[in-house]
């Protein structure tokens, strides 16, 4: 794509290529890629992904943190709750291809 043949890989930045690494290292999480695949559907609060995923409230809450803190997803106030959303589309496409890729294998 954009790259004509026999030309070498693109060199990135070492700040771009550790970012993305950071990234996927937030991504790297079963509880994650869970939280991750359920906003895709719709944005949620922390008690219905406690009750969708079965894991306990302390847990998803931490799992949030690192995903905020990653930029993946995001929190609006709503009340009493915090609703979670993912910031774009782009993520939900890598842990999407990441497990039809796994199922593929098996």
């Amino acid at each position: 794509m954009g790259r004509s043949a026999g030309s070498g890989p693109a060199v990135l930045p070492p700040g771009v290529l550790a970012d993305a690494g950071e990234l996927l290292r937030a991504l790297a999480a079963p509880v994650r890629i869970a939280i991750v695949l359920q906003l895709r559907e719709a944005d949620r609060c922390v008690h219905e992904l406690v009750d969708e995923l079965d894991v306990a409230q302390p847990l998803i809450s931490q799992h949030l943190r690192v995903l905020k803190t990653a930029g993946v997803v995001q929190g609006e106030r709503r009340g009493r709750e915090v609703v979670y959303r993912l910031v774009d589309d782009h993520l939900a496409h890598i842990v999407v291809d990441a497990v039809a890729h796994v199922q593929e294998g098996k």
